[in-house]
Parts: C-alpha cells; sequence; structure tokens
C-alpha cells in the first residue's frame, strides 16, 4: 500500500437570512454578514485540490463562488445536507423554549434518545454523513479537500474521527457560523489514522 496524507478542511456556512434559528432542511441563502464571515475564513494561502460541499443554498452558493474564482473542481453531496429538524424547522430557541422548556435540554443533552418531534433520528443523520464521509475519504485520497457544510454534518465527522458518542455529539462541540476544523488522515502500510488538527475560526 503506498503512503499518503489526505488533508479535509471542514467549514461551516456563514450566518444565514434570517439569523439564528432551527434551519435543518429550510434552504435559506446567506445573509451580508454570512458572506463576509465566509470570506474572512478562508485566505489566499488556503491550497485545495477540490470543493465538496452541501446542496444547500448557504453552502453551495459560497462553494460555487469559490470554485469559480480558484479554478476548482466542485462536487454537491446530498448527503451533506444538515439534519432535519422536523416541527422545528424555522423556529427560534425562544421560541422552542416558549412551547415546551424542557425540549432543548433534552436534545442537547442526548439527541439519540431525544430527537426534534418530526425530525430525522441521529442514528439515520450519522449513517448519510458517515457514507458521505468514508466516500470522499477514499475517493480523493491524498489530495487537500474543502468541504462547505453544517454545524450538524461537522459534528456528525467529527464524532467519527474522534469516537464522540452520539449522545454526546451535539453538546460536546461548539461548531460557530464559519468555524474551521481541519482532519488529517494518514493513510500507510499499518493502516489509517485520522485525527482532528485543529478546530475553531
Amino acid at each position: 500500500m503506498n503512503s499518503s496524507t489526505t488533508i479535509v478542511d471542514l467549514i461551516r456556512h456563514g450566518e444565514p437570512v434570517g439569523g439564528p434559528m432551527f434551519r435543518g432542511s429550510q434552504d435559506d441563502p446567506l445573509s451580508e454578514a454570512g458572506w463576509r464571515q465566509m470570506h474572512a475564513a478562508v485566505s489566499e494561502h488556503d491550497v485545495w485540490d477540490r470543493i465538496i460541499t452541501s446542496p444547500l443554498l448557504r453552502c453551495r452558493k459560497f462553494a460555487e463562488q469559490l470554485a469559480t474564482e480558484r479554478g476548482l473542481p466542485l462536487e454537491q453531496d446530498e448527503r451533506l445536507r444538515e439534519i432535519s429538524f422536523g416541527d422545528w424547522e424555522g423556529m427560534t430557541a425562544d421560541a422552542i423554549l416558549a412551547h415546551d422548556p424542557e425540549a432543548l435540554t433534552r436534545f442537547w443533552n442526548d439527541p439519540v434518545a431525544n430527537p426534534p418531534p418530526g425530525g430525522e433520528s441521529m442514528s439515520e443523520f450519522y449513517a448519510r454523513v458517515r457514507a458521505a464521509w468514508h466516500h470522499w475519504c477514499q475517493e480523493a485520497a491524498g489530495q487537500r479537500l474543502l468541504v462547505v457544510c453544517h454545524g450538524g454534518v461537522i459534528r456528525m465527522i467529527l464524532a467519527e474521527v474522534m469516537g464522540i458518542p452520539l449522545a454526546r455529539s451535539f453538546s460536546a462541540l461548539t461548531v460557530p457560523y464559519a468555524c474551521r476544523s481541519r482532519v488529517r488522515i494518514d493513510h500507510s502500510e499499518h493502516g489509517v489514522l485520522s485525527c482532528l488538527q485543529s478546530h475553531g475560526t
């Protein structure tokens, strides 16, 4: 087996139009502030071989612009969509708290046992994100990738890389707008070693 190193930069989208809320599959574009956050999060010194993006507008539009500017191939992957929040989609945390004061606490403490009403289960969400992650790690082995996606998606990927239990996956990591995380994957005759190299804005 040939030795190779794959670098994957994960970046969460910036602030969408409408501000903070539980969006999930709600397809809002970036706000002006969100565009500024995304431009500030990347630099001319960043080097990638390709860009992978969620199909949702708050990720895809920036990924398309960046790919065009840098002449990079761009791939959309439906599996990188945010988790569906069901009945919570389009609602702010305050609105959810007014309806059910304990709901968010239960969700953040253990989203596996307490999914959003009518939403996607954590196991289903994890399975589809994990499938996308392993696909691109294999497809682009030895390359440098930028993945433009969502806070929940990044949490699932880092749970996979770091062995974080799903019940802790949402509360164990803060992923603010335009947050970047770097994962290094070393392939060698001894196997595959994945590690988180950096995380933050």
